[in-house]
């Protein structure tokens, strides 16, 4: 008897999921950066805009094609979406969180995270009563180089880390965008630039166990600072230090990492969209390598963002890295605000 040849099987593979995406907060960065970035983006796409002013969240819903716009958070929030990016004044963005979650939806937050760390212990503890994922948009982490070196440290390449140095400085006079409002900000460029550097610093060089602090009005006046200058010690040993300011016309954004065996180094105003960063690597007994690279950071970013919501995995930057951040921020606060008095 003849068997007959058996009939091939066609497996097709899954599709993965398309994420749609809701967009909270219609500021300058959203329309500029994000959802420019997003549209490039495969698997993840724009559905629903969200705005105080519904206006503005047609208008830029219908400039980016998203087929809904809203002024009601709870509307926006029953709209057919998996994720909800928030990009809202930081006083606005506890309640957003705490919305969100319940709605069962990821959340990509700005930084700062929220005003207090006792609000964000609270959206922690909302996002993971309904499972839901939380990440800080804190966009240093998520570029290429930054991801490099990291490896390079942890391989030891300079050997031990004696100390990294980090430098943010841009020009933003005080004006009616509520960075200038403390009661919605909470605070000025500490707050802003600091948390990114914060973040960056412990990324590279671990926990931090001790900080000294400076914070002024060294240029501009208004009801929050302008200048902050820390340096802090790590837990496992080395220093590092950051000064951001709004004072600064030629944008500046520069991190040093020196080590026993040599240093590496990182310039270029990286929060922007394909702008050319520079990589150096200064080994002792070695010819000095300079690399130049160009990205866009913002779609590194998303797609990082997109797998953790997709494939359930661990984000690059989540809540509890925001809580550990605002908690060296409010340190931070309360030494500079008792030598004052």
């Amino acid at each position: 008897m003849i068997l007959n040849a058996p009939k091939k099987i066609s497996i097709k593979s899954a599709i993965p999921k398309r994420l749609k995406w809701g967009v909270a907060g219609c500021g300058n960065f959203a329309e500029t950066t994000f959802l420019p970035s997003l549209q490039f983006v495969k698997l993840s796409r724009l559905v629903s805009v969200f705005s105080h002013d519904l206006n503005r969240a047609k208008q830029v819903s219908q400039k980016f094609g998203a087929p809904n716009a809203f002024n009601d958070f709870d509307a926006f929030l029953k709209s057919d979406i998996d994720a909800v990016y928030i990009s809202s004044n930081t006083a606005d963005h506890y309640w957003q969180v705490i919305k969100s979650a319940e709605a069962g939806k990821h959340i990509l937050c700005e930084k700062p995270i929220a005003l207090n760390s006792s609000q964000i212990e609270e959206m922690i503890d909302v996002c993971k009563r309904n499972n839901v994922k939380l990440v800080i948009n804190h966009l240093h982490r998520f570029h290429p180089l930054i991801i490099k070196v990291k490896e390079l440290l942890d391989k030891q390449l300079i050997g031990k880390i004696v100390s990294i140095n980090a430098s943010y400085h841009l020009n933003r006079p005080p004006d009616d965008n509520f960075r200038f409002k403390k009661q919605i900000s909470g605070g000025g460029v500490l707050r802003d630039l600091g948390s990114q550097m914060i973040d960056l610093l412990r990324y590279f060089g671990g926990e931090i166990s001790e900080t000294k602090a400076f914070m002024d009005n060294v240029v501009y006046k208004s009801e929050v600072e302008d200048f902050a200058s820390v340096s802090m010690k790590f837990d496992k040993g080395g220093f590092g230090h950051f000064s951001v300011s709004y004072d600064t016309k030629k944008p500046i954004l520069r991190v040093e990492i020196i080590g026993l065996n040599g240093a590496i180094s990182i310039d270029g105003y990286y929060e922007k969209r394909n702008i050319s960063t520079k990589f150096t690597i200064d080994l002792y007994g070695e010819a000095k390598k300079v690399f130049r690279k160009r990205f866009n950071k913002i779609s590194f970013m998303i797609r990082s963002v997109q797998r953790s919501f997709l494939k359930n995995e661990i984000a690059l930057v989540t809540g509890e890295d925001g809580l550990i951040n605002m908690h060296i921020i409010e340190d931070i606060e309360r030494q500079c605000h008792s030598e004052k008095n």
